[in-house]
């Protein structure tokens, strides 16, 4: 398990936390593999969880304005801190902002029968 700004990459089918580590209604970011996403968040939302690349869709740069700060003050949206841009969390369709009818790029986790959120491949 690696958080977002600690040492050391995350791989595809690896464990990056328990589901419980991530509040219900929040998100929470992790360094992954360079080849594959670099830096990534995950959502929680009861026992779904969505994840995605760290990166606006309008000029590529970083959502999060600091560590794991990736939603709306009501935890409703996920915002784009450089652009105000607002889109879901489910599907990551962008609402609001530059890059309107845009996605947040899609990574593939699941939560895992211990409970554990892990990246599928």
């Amino acid at each position: 398990m690696v958080p977002d700004g600690t040492a050391g990459q995350v791989t595809t089918g690896q464990r990056l936390c328990r589901l419980e580590d991530i509040p219900n209604g929040a998100a929470r970011g992790f360094r992954s593999s360079p080849a594959r996403d670099g830096i990534i968040f995950v959502v929680r939302r009861s026992d779904q969880v969505f994840a995605y690349r760290d990166e606006c869709p309008h000029e590529g740069s970083p959502l999060a304005w600091c560590r794991d700060e990736y939603l709306s003050p009501d935890g409703e949206r996920i915002v784009c801190s450089g652009h105000g841009a607002e889109f879901e969390i489910a599907s990551g369709l962008c609402l609001r902002g530059p890059c309107v009818g845009q996605y947040l790029v899609r990574v593939p986790v699941r939560v895992d029968s211990n409970g554990d959120v892990v990246l599928v491949t």
